[in-house]
């Protein structure tokens, strides 16, 4: 089960260009995405209300697209406006709309109660677009499902065995335990390695004389949204008491967004704010993670895989797994309150109040 009352990142804003249709599938509902003729977001559910066909299919006119099975146009609204060889149009012809807004370059999508759609709950990534910091964009396709990579991304102790040469670094990082709190809506870790080697991707960019000390403080936020303040300075320079003099710095935003049970879209972007004017460097870093990325979805595909054959198979959990067992409880949580919520709008009751 997904949740439904939340914002999911739904594409990069150029993927939805000024022209023509885009469709990508969120939490099972095939969504079509468009630019009015003012540039508005527009997002209607992909399927039309007289067959079922894709709308994505079908072709635009003006700020209306027209399904090219048996011609019925729609506008922005979700509104059958048209219907060739229908005197009267149904006012049940209408397709549903989905509350979308633009920010920091990602588009954001409500699946839910379009009347629960606060804007202010969707998450700061100014570093996607500001002036002081650069990155390149990311999108990767997983058929998985979408808890088994926040599992991965909730416990960085692999990243030396899955990323010896790209993001990990030493062995000695799987060693410490992360600080781990508890937020309301998800986690915040707190990771801090001390006069370690610097990692394949920062040797890349910078020559380092010596250790380094190396931090990963990061919030894991419902559905799916990592924000990150990462990065290494010279060992024993002050970073942990914030001197971060001769450092190199990130702020990773990640987005994991479920397209169905077995499959999700992960967006994401490295923001770096050194080398600002260099593009190479900014592609070194780019290139490191895709590449660190890419064996994640190895590893993680083949516990798909391996899973998918013992649906009754039960984890043994370590005590690195704080942070990804306090996460699946807060999303089990959230989709138990939102079925309570359903149910009890279907029966008319008041929904029963779940202990925090």
């Amino acid at each position: 089960m997904f949740i439904n009352n939340t914002w999911y990142v739904a594409a990069w804003d150029r993927e939805v260009g000024a022209d023509g249709l885009f469709s990508r599938t969120i939490i099972g509902v095939p969504v079509l995405m468009y630019r009015d003729s003012e540039g508005r977001l527009v997002a209607l559910e992909d399927r039309c209300c007289h067959r079922g066909a894709p709308l994505s299919v079908g072709r635009r006119e003006g700020d209306c697209v027209r399904c090219m099975y048996h011609g019925l146009k729609f506008d922005p609204s979700g509104a059958c406006v048209e219907a060739p060889a229908q005197g009267r149009i149904p006012p049940q012809a209408r397709v549903r709309t989905f509350p979308v807004m633009e920010r920091h370059r990602w588009i954001w999508i409500w699946m839910g109660d379009p009347e629960r759609a606060d804007p202010g709950l969707i998450p700061d990534t100014q570093w996607l677009d500001h002036p002081d910091w650069r990155s390149q964009d990311g999108y990767i396709h997983y058929d998985v499902n979408y808890l088994l990579i926040a599992d991965n991304l909730l416990d960085f102790s692999h990243l030396p065995f899955v990323h010896p040469s790209t993001l990990g670094g030493s062995e000695d990082y799987a060693s410490i335990s992360p600080k781990v709190d508890r937020l309301p809506d998800g986690v915040r870790i707190t990771r801090w390695t001390l006069n370690t080697e610097a990692p394949a991707f920062a040797k890349k960019v910078r020559e380092w004389a010596g250790p380094v000390d190396r931090w990963n403080i990061y919030n894991f936020t419902l559905p799916g949204i990592l924000l990150m303040d990462s990065g290494m300075a010279p060992a024993g320079a002050g970073a942990q008491d914030g001197k971060r003099d001769g450092a190199i710095e990130f702020r990773g935003c990640q987005a994991l967004t479920p397209e169905t049970a077995t499959s999700t879209h992960y967006f994401f972007a490295h923001p770096h704010n050194f080398s600002i004017d260099q593009p190479e460097v900014t592609a070194s870093i780019h290139q490191s993670v895709v590449a660190a990325f890419d064996e994640d979805r190895d590893i993680i595909t083949a516990q798909q895989r391996s899973l998918s054959l013992a649906p009754d198979f039960k984890m043994v959990p370590l005590s690195i797994d704080a942070a990804l067992s306090q996460f699946r409880w807060v999303v089990a949580r959230r989709v138990e309150q939102e079925q309570q919520q359903a149910a009890a709008s279907a029966t008319g009751a008041r929904p029963a109040q779940t202990a925090a």
